[in-house]
């Protein structure tokens, strides 16, 4: 087995190392059983609903919250695989002790989702709405057109065709976005758009999840749009010891932290 380094930063901030060099940052906070975070697309360790479920679960458990590649303090190896990503969790799993549960959000849950059939030590899994497509004729932008505006220096456009035809996003509503403060910061990291796209793939809910052999709660919301509530159900179906969880009156990226924390507390507590 291959050795993980992890380093010091500060009292919490540390950084873990990949199998192929990439530093992993993450921060560590709470005492108890190791629970890893793992964001979605746009997202770090550092965004408020990341904190926000660390600070949930922190009571009862120690929580790392990484930084995915190419984003925030971790670095980021070419060329990008799906396999250095499970590489990086498994890490992150190492310098919690060697096993873990493990939370995943939106592409970030259909990550840690991969990671668990392709064996890496998770003992529990919690996933919040993997973003896959199940209506028929439909599909996600892929890996190779989002990777190929961030390389062009398109990078609002890689933004604009990953939330209007991924995200279902109305065009009006991601023009709006261009003028708030956090753009600037959405385009530093549009090149991991393509990461989400190969984690997701196509749209379907992969055969092979059906290999993961731990138990899964997946966490959807009442008021999420039908694509995502149908897609919580056929993960759900897909799994071999899956049970489903909804949370009344929240939606994809507007959950409340404190009761999305509760929720994956209670069943990894079970």
């Amino acid at each position: 087995m291959r050795k993980i380094i992890v380093s010091e930063v500060t009292h919490r901030h540390r950084t873990a190392t990949s199998a192929d060099g990439t530093s992993i940052a993450y921060d560590r906070i709470g005492a108890g059983p190791a629970v890893v975070l793992v964001q979605g697309a746009f997202s770090s360790r550092n965004d408020p609903i990341m904190t926000g479920i660390a600070d949930a679960l922190a009571s009862k458990y120690t929580v790392y919250n990484y930084d995915r590649r190419g984003r925030g303090d971790s670095g980021d190896t070419a060329p990008y695989a799906v396999q250095r990503e499970i590489e990086d969790l498994t890490a992150l799993i190492g310098a919690a002790g060697g096993t873990a549960m493990v939370f995943g959000g939106s592409s970030g849950g259909a990550l840690a989702l991969e990671a668990a059939a392709a064996g890496a030590p998770i003992t529990k899994l919690a996933v919040l709405e993997p973003p896959y497509v199940t209506a028929p004729g439909r599909s996600l932008p892929s890996a190779g057109e989002l990777g190929a505006l961030a390389e062009q220096g398109r990078r609002g456009e890689a933004i604009e065709l990953f939330l209007t035809k991924g995200a279902e996003m109305p065009p009006e509503a991601v023009e709006g976005m261009k003028a708030q403060p956090y753009w600037a910061h959405i385009e530093s990291v549009a090149h991991t758009l393509a990461y989400e796209a190969a984690v997701v793939g196509k749209g379907p809910v992969p055969d092979r999840l059906s290999a993961i052999a731990v138990p899964v709660l997946v966490v959807a919301g009442s008021a999420s749009t039908d694509r995502m509530r149908d897609a919580a159900q056929a993960v759900t179906r897909q799994l071999r010891d899956a049970r489903l969880e909804w949370l009344d009156g929240q939606a994809h990226g507007q959950v409340d932290p404190a009761s999305l924390g509760t929720a994956v507390g209670e069943f990894f507590s079970a």
